[in-house]
């Protein structure tokens, strides 16, 4: 088999279960050194088995390469496979209803692929529209794009929605500042597709100035989404975290009146907002979107989960703005 794309499947398996993102890396720099070959030069490493010759392929992704040039499926993509299945159970149409994903990171903040791979990744599960919504330029930890960096990636969107495949949404993940402003100026704001408002610091404020804080950025004419409410983390890498506190009635009383859509962030370490708050989302009237926030290719699989917790908390359909046609949802988030 082609041993470029048994390297990207690798690294797309890898991902789809969080393993280690050093080693997902590996695979994906690995494909990129092969694929970058001229086919003379493809031809002198096969020929003698030269493969760690390339920067960046190392013992594993070398084997895997002179596995697939000689014609066989590699041992390491044969085990993945063999070990990959369903991520979650019980949500299984409406995850098929879902027609896209609006909270999604790439390598131009801190996602692990260039757009490209995540548009490839997309396509292939079929879907309709992908929102490319990387980190706002306060959050620099995670490499957060000014307005400069902002404008040149509205740009390469533009190119690649020239070619077909999934038809990428211009977007932002936001960070509400302390006071409730949004972390991105009015003029980029109004040009993109979707702008998903998330906190990202001082986590463990007081509720009445986070109440307010996060009722402020909801009210802002620009945000579509509510971005994984409470910050919680429970379980993975990164550790735990609590939930923050804050009047959840008055926030998604918020998100009722302006039409916001509560996230239903669909990565395993968050799972947020947690049952309790999606059963009070639900009966306040409030819109949802099913989200991947994912920062690798192999993640936008996550919506598996959050499809599952919102079957089993009663969300109809018709709420989940992402199981929208396009259209109707760039109708709604420019309105």
């Amino acid at each position: 088999m082609d041993p470029v794309e048994a390297l990207r499947e690798i690294a797309y398996l890898m991902e789809r279960v969080l393993a280690d993102p050093r080693r997902v890396r590996a695979f994906r720099a690995a494909a990129d050194a092969v694929a970058a070959l001229p086919s003379a030069e493809f031809d002198r490493h096969a020929a003698v088995g030269s493969w760690r010759e390339l920067p960046g392929v190392g013992e594993s992704t070398s084997a895997v390469i002179t596995q697939a040039v000689a014609g066989r499926v590699p041992d390491r993509l044969a085990a993945l496979r063999a070990e990959a299945g369903p991520l979650a159970t019980g949500g299984e149409a409406l995850l098929e209803a879902l027609r896209g994903d609006l909270h999604t990171h790439t390598d131009w903040s801190d996602g692990g692929s260039p757009i490209e791979r995540s548009k490839e990744a997309a396509t292939a599960l079929g879907h309709e529209y992908l929102a490319i919504t990387d980190h706002s330029p306060r959050l620099t930890v995670a490499n957060g794009l000014s307005a400069e960096r902002l404008e040149l990636q509205l740009t390469r969107i533009a190119e690649l929605n020239e070619t077909d495949g999934t038809r990428l949404l211009t977007g932002i993940e936001v960070d509400i500042l302390l006071d409730g402003d949004l972390d991105q100026t009015p003029h980029l704001l109004a040009k993109l597709d979707m702008v998903v408002a998330s906190v990202h610091s001082e986590l463990r404020m007081p509720s009445e100035p986070m109440t307010a804080r996060m009722v402020r950025a909801i009210a802002n004419p620009y945000t579509d989404v509510l971005g994984h409410c409470t910050g919680r983390l429970i379980t993975g890498g990164r550790g735990t975290r609590p939930q923050s506190t804050f009047d959840a009635e008055v926030v998604f009383e918020a998100c009722r009146q302006y039409g916001v859509a509560v996230e239903i962030n669909s990565r395993p370490e968050r799972a947020d907002p947690p049952d309790d708050l999606l059963a009070l989302a639900l009966e306040t009237g409030c819109l949802f979107a099913i989200d991947s926030d994912a920062h690798a290719p192999g993640q936008l699989e996550f919506p598996a989960h959050g499809a599952a917790r919102a079957v089993a908390a009663g969300i109809p359909a018709a709420r989940i703005v992402n199981t929208w046609p396009l259209p109707e949802l760039l109708a709604w988030s420019r309105g």
